[in-house]
């Protein structure tokens, strides 16, 4: 009688194949829809500190809507801009959040802030 050894087999079966493309794709289809609003988030950051260079409260708020306007922002307006001064330079900050449904009553909620530099 002769034994065969088998050798151990290595690889992935098919459910967890299966599992694996589903996590990948459930992480994919997040990520589709959380990366615009970085990139919006990205552009906020840009026209915020483009609207620190105005003088006054409503050149400020001009500025940033005229940025808001040509980068597509629609989610914050320049009335929600909190404007100080911190000693002679003007300091614009944002805070805003972004909900994203994913399925059923589950929700994604992103906060995003910042100020300028």
């Amino acid at each position: 009688m002769k034994l065969q050894i088998r050798a151990r087999q290595r690889g992935m079966s098919l459910f967890s194949m299966l599992f694996v493309g589903a996590v990948l794709a459930g992480a994919g289809v997040v990520g589709a829809q959380v990366f615009p609003t970085y990139l919006e988030y990205l552009a906020v950051g840009k026209a915020v500190n483009k609207a620190k260079e105005g003088t006054t409260v409503s050149e400020i708020r001009g500025i940033f809507d005229k940025a808001a306007s040509v980068d597509y922002i629609t989610s914050i307006t320049s009335k929600e801009l909190e404007i100080s001064k911190d000693s002679d330079q003007v300091v614009v900050k944002f805070d805003y959040s972004k909900d994203i449904h994913l399925v059923g009553p589950a929700w994604l909620v992103l906060r995003y802030s910042g100020r300028s530099r």
